[in-house]
């Protein structure tokens, strides 16, 4: 039984990585394509690498944080992200079919403001706490 948690655990810690890997790279392509892909959304370069910087910025934190807060508070956390994204995008597309040009702006906005709330939130959250039996296995 200690086995199957402790896969658990690891898939859940390798998921909340690759959820940070994922923003640090897509913010590499705001950043790098800020021009294009902001001419693309109808919005200003400016806010393109805003929107990277943040994703940048969370990303980070969530990859440096895995180890010492709880996948349950991960899990939340990326519920709330995830859940507010699709919300964001949904708007937007209505927003850009609807013919309005602020649609990309209100998807690139939320892009740069939700990365840096979920890092914020992360930080705050309260470290793991370590049992007897949670520190004897990682000693081994």
């Amino acid at each position: 039984m200690t086995q199957v948690v402790a896969s658990r655990v690891t898939r859940q810690t390798v998921g909340a990585i690759a959820d940070g890997t994922f923003k640090v790279l897509l913010a590499a392509v705001y950043i790098a394509g800020a021009a294009p892909l902001g001419r693309l959304l109808g919005t200003p370069a400016w806010l393109m690498v805003a929107s990277g910087v943040a994703l940048l910025i969370g990303g980070g934190i969530e990859i440096r944080y895995t180890h010492s807060r709880s996948m349950r508070t991960y899990t939340r956390l990326m519920i709330a992200y995830d859940s507010g994204w699709v919300l964001t995008t949904l708007t937007g597309l209505l927003m850009a079919r609807q013919g309005s040009s602020a649609g990309g702006e209100v998807w690139i906005g939320y892009q740069t403001a939700a990365p840096i709330m979920f890092a914020a939130l992360l930080i705050a959250a309260a470290p793991m706490q370590m049992t007897s039996n949670t520190q004897r296995d990682a000693s081994d």
